[in-house]
């Protein structure tokens, strides 16, 4: 063999192995990222090539599957109540990426884990048959939340304090997502309900946090307690009545001119829900102190999954003394979520301790066997002693026997509460949120639950909007549901 063909043939053998090498990357890594990528029309032909695994809700499906007519798309998603549940499980679409309980687990519901994988799957390439989501979900307390909260803008949350199961989760106005589940007909509906000025794709109940108002006293009563400032609800503060916010000449003026809030105790504080005890109590304790406890309770913390990811609710940071007076009265730029201050009330119903709040009991694989199991996973922590927390109930109490939140009673269960009503807009043109939150424990039964509820935006005056008025009402519907024997 003469040089120059040995060359060529040298060469020729360098070009077949530079072509082997490039197609097994391409088959092997790039053919990974192509498998992958969101805009492969591949990918949504395999997830509705068969029905859909399925959301639970006290052992019945929410979810479904349908045959579609026609197309290259075999199923699409049903939802049964979609509008009750669309805070709970988000929606499925053909045209959009999957949000809530139908986004987090995707994979699981397609047939895609792993987890669900048989040896025989595997080696056949096989998809598995798809598993189920089993919530916490009560549906009478999603219901009773629901119907409570009616035409208004807002949102509710409810938990098993000695469980952190999440037995409801209600945002309104809400939505069909049965409108977003079709290739062909998704488009418009999507336009209309982004359009809507009422955002009901908003998840309120987890994912919008605003200024809690009067319910935040509870983390500052929490924090006084905690760190002897008091020694029990029932010591006098030093609360001079009016209060000027410090550096300034602007006093903290009450809602109620003629209520006794001249140095009074938390427990009629809370009752009466006094600024000038909390907004000075703030003050006295220092933001740091406060900022402390209200991490405690969960504020500030970005990575709280339920598994929904909630937003974060914030205490703010680098305040002056007047800023802090009016954090300690939930104003200023402190936010919060419904589910952060339904966390707040069952912490103090559980004796102070918190457990994590989840609204999935277990996933499971096609054949029903558990794959994991939230409920004996939940973990709790200790946020403020159990003298404190019963300390705490029982200024609740009051509030709602004898105070702002009377219209949270409930005959045979023992409620505690705290109103809010909280400023909206420059100079408070805007009308307030009306918040309550509380706790009710069964006199029977011994059952408990905790809830949160915040109302946005309603019909109502705005001489009647109050937390009393219009959040207390929706709480005692939850609570009342939760408890029934």
């Amino acid at each position: 063999m003469n040089k120059t063909i040995r060359r060529a043939s040298v060469f020729t053998l360098l070009l077949v192995l530079a072509l082997l090498l490039r197609a097994t990357w391409v088959q092997f890594y790039d053919g990974t990222a192509l498998a992958d990528d969101k805009d492969n029309r591949r990918n949504v032909i395999r997830t509705y090539a068969e029905p859909l695994g399925n959301i639970v809700v006290a052992g019945e499906s929410i979810t479904g599957s349908a045959r579609t007519k026609g197309g290259d798309l075999a199923y699409k998603r049903t939802y049964k109540d979609g509008k009750l549940y669309a805070a709970v499980t988000g929606y499925a679409s053909q045209a959009y990426a999957p949000t809530q309980l139908e986004g987090i687990y995707q994979d699981l519901l397609n047939g895609t884990d792993t987890r669900l994988k048989t040896v025989m799957d595997t080696v056949t390439g096989k998809r598995a048959d798809p598993g189920d989501v089993v919530t916490t979900i009560d549906p009478d307390v999603q219901k009773a939340a629901y119907s409570a909260l009616g035409g208004n803008k807002g949102a509710a949350v409810a938990i098993d304090p000695k469980t952190g199961k999440i037995l409801a989760v209600v945002s309104t106005p809400s939505y069909d997502p049965s409108t977003l589940t079709d290739a062909n007909t998704a488009g418009t509906a999507w336009k209309r309900l982004n359009a809507d000025p009422d955002k009901p794709l908003t998840n309120r109940a987890l994912r919008q946090p605003l200024p809690p108002g009067s319910t935040f006293k509870l983390v500052v009563a929490a924090a006084a307690l905690e760190d002897g400032l008091y020694k029990d609800v029932d010591e006098h503060t030093a609360s001079p009545d009016p209060y000027t916010l410090p550096g300034t000449t602007r006093p903290l003026s009450n809602e109620n001119p003629s209520a006794p809030c001249k140095n009074a105790p938390i427990r009629v504080a809370l009752q009466y829900s006094c600024n000038n005890v909390f907004g000075k109590m703030a003050v006295d304790l220092g933001q740091d102190k406060v900022r402390a406890m209200a991490e405690k309770f969960g504020f500030d913390d970005d990575q709280l999954d339920v598994p929904v990811r909630a937003y974060a609710s914030v205490y703010p940071s680098d305040m002056d003394k007047a800023q802090t007076g009016l954090s300690g009265i939930g104003q200023f730029d402190v936010t919060a979520t419904p589910l952060q201050m339904a966390m707040v009330s069952a912490a103090i119903a559980n004796g102070g301790k918190l457990v994590s709040p989840h609204m999935v009991s277990q996933i499971t694989d096609g054949g029903g066997d558990v794959l994991k199991d939230y409920d004996d996973s939940a973990d709790s922590k200790e946020i403020v002693s159990s003298s404190t927390a019963e300390q705490l109930q029982s200024a609740m109490r009051t509030v709602v026997e004898d105070g702002t939140g009377t219209n949270a009673k409930i005959p045979g269960v023992t409620v505690g509460g705290k109103t809010g009503t909280a400023q909206h807009g420059e100079n408070n043109s805007k009308t307030p949120y009306a918040w309550f939150t509380s706790f009710g424990r069964s006199d029977s039964s011994g059952k408990e639950v905790a809830v949160a509820v915040m109302v946005e935006q309603s019909d109502a005056a705005r001489s009647e909007v109050s937390g009393n008025g219009l959040a207390a009402p929706v709480a005692k519907a939850m609570m009342r549901a939760a408890l029934r024997s």
